[in-house]
């Protein structure tokens, strides 16, 4: 997932990736706990994900915020 394609979301599908992503990421730390995650690098990918993700909303709360003013 690139930041394009992450600016492109609206508000409300962004607020549901992010929900999507952190459900995710707590099932890979539970395969990995249990041994069963072959690729440990999707966790950090995942954790990645979500960071862009928060990084465009307080971007966008930002710039409302000052338009506002």
């Amino acid at each position: 997932m690139t930041i394009e394609d992450v600016r492109k979301l609206s508000d409300k599908d962004l607020a549901m990736k992010v929900y999507e992503l952190k459900s995710n990421l707590l099932a890979l730390r539970f395969q990995a706990k249990a041994g069963q995650l072959d690729n440990g690098s999707k966790i950090t990918q995942t954790r990645k994900d979500i960071a862009k993700c928060l990084t465009v909303e307080n971007e966008r709360k930002k710039a409302s915020k000052a338009s506002s003013k």
